[in-house]
């Protein structure tokens, strides 16, 4: 059983934002589409947090920013964008986004959600997605994508609990 890497570890913020960015424009070059100022800005946002950002949320802070107000089909079209070039995930309980950490190739979609502090986390197990393949292939269902959305307490949220209690 092969390890899957370790969520929520501590990291250079800063760099794995600008890492994102480089990704997404090599990307979108490779592929002969436009990443549009307001596109790399919406992703952008999305990275600088790591808890899922909602539309309406990055509405308000591209309208902030912005020297008139941004209509909300603009960031709709941006985020259809994004999702169509995997840069970016969509976590369905939450009906918001998050930046993807392997744009460039295909994978599912697992996530850790901190229930106390918002955060969220990617993680790779080619474990879990082998189980569900095998159970839907059981079931004689054709998988298309799979997304996996975990909720619980982040170990920071975690020790905090535990030292409050």
């Amino acid at each position: 059983m092969s390890k899957a890497p370790l969520a929520f570890s501590r990291h250079n913020h800063q760099h794995c934002v600008s890492g994102a960015l480089q990704a997404a424009i090599t990307l979108c070059q490779e592929r002969g589409v436009r990443l549009t100022p307001l596109r790399k800005q919406v992703l952008e946002l999305i990275w600088q947090s790591h808890k899922p950002l909602g539309a309406y949320a990055l509405l308000d802070l591209l309208s902030a920013e912005a020297p008139k107000p941004v209509a909300p089909p603009t960031v709709y079209r941006a985020l259809d964008f994004l999702l169509e070039q995997k840069l970016i995930h969509r976590i369905g309980a939450l009906n918001a986004f998050i930046g993807c950490p392997h744009p460039d190739h295909q994978h599912a979609s697992h996530f850790l959600l901190c229930d106390d502090c918002g955060r969220a986390e990617e993680i790779q197990s080619p474990e879990v997605s082998d189980s569900i393949n095998q159970a839907a292939q059981g079931a004689g269902f054709n998988v298309h994508s799979q997304s996996l959305e975990v909720f619980g307490l982040c170990p920071d949220c975690r020790a905090q609990s535990d030292s409050n209690g």
